[in-house]
């Protein structure tokens, strides 16, 4: 059996799905219900939904919204089953009158400078009981889901800095702009737009560093 083919953040975005956003390696979107019955109900339409097409997202029930996140977890990425199944999911979400908010969505991982990952990956293997990604030897998982990625960026030997973590925040383009504003007003600084809107990098008034990231740019 032929494996599915991964979409790029470009051929999902030509989708046209109004609801949903590429974050990572997922599609991810959140209805606003009102509600706690209204999203349990959306839960078990969507469930059948999924058993029907054997392919199941991940569901994060709230009082008052639902969170959605969508992918192929056999390939490591969106794929056309996810598609499908989106737009079943945006169907009945309109049926149940529940709001589509995608610019509501983020998803968080971890970056670690390092100049030599294969030193310290197998402490934060251990320590946080995460999964090597088969895809990228510098980059730890949880297969769940339920812990942000850690991944190691490339740096040259130096003494022990004062940091050396920063975060990568992935949201929707329509909203990174606003963020990027928000962030630099209340005290931060723009370090380097040069690879916008792939990402932008801002520091805090102390230094620390934190990527705004979309798909835009990006394979």
């Amino acid at each position: 059996m032929t494996e599915p083919t991964i979409l790029t953040g470009q051929q999902i975005d030509d989708e046209g799905l109004a609801d949903w956003r590429p974050m990572f390696k997922a599609l991810q979107t959140r209805y606003r219900t009102g509600d706690f019955a209204t999203g349990l109900r959306l839960v078990t339409q969507i469930g059948a939904a999924a058993e029907e097409r054997d392919h199941h997202p991940d569901l994060d029930l709230r009082y008052g919204h639902l969170n959605v996140r969508l992918s192929s977890h056999d390939v490591g990425g969106v794929t056309a089953r996810d598609i499908g199944l989106a737009r079943t999911i945006s169907e009945l979400a309109a049926a149940e009158g529940a709001t589509a908010e995608p610019g509501q969505v983020s998803a968080l991982e971890l970056a670690l400078d390092t100049a030599d990952h294969a030193a310290i990956k197998p402490f934060w293997r251990a320590v946080r009981g995460l999964r090597d990604n088969p895809a990228h030897d510098d980059e730890l998982r949880d297969d769940d889901g339920d812990l942000p990625t850690l991944w190691f960026q490339q740096t040259e030997p130096h003494e022990v800095p004062r940091q050396r973590f920063h975060l990568d925040i992935r949201m929707p383009p329509e909203v990174a702009d606003e963020r990027i504003a928000a962030a630099l007003a209340a005290g931060g600084t723009l370090v380097s737009d040069l690879e916008a809107p792939s990402y932008t990098v801002l520091a805090d008034p102390d230094g620390n560093s934190v990527c705004v990231c979309t798909w835009q740019g990006r394979d």
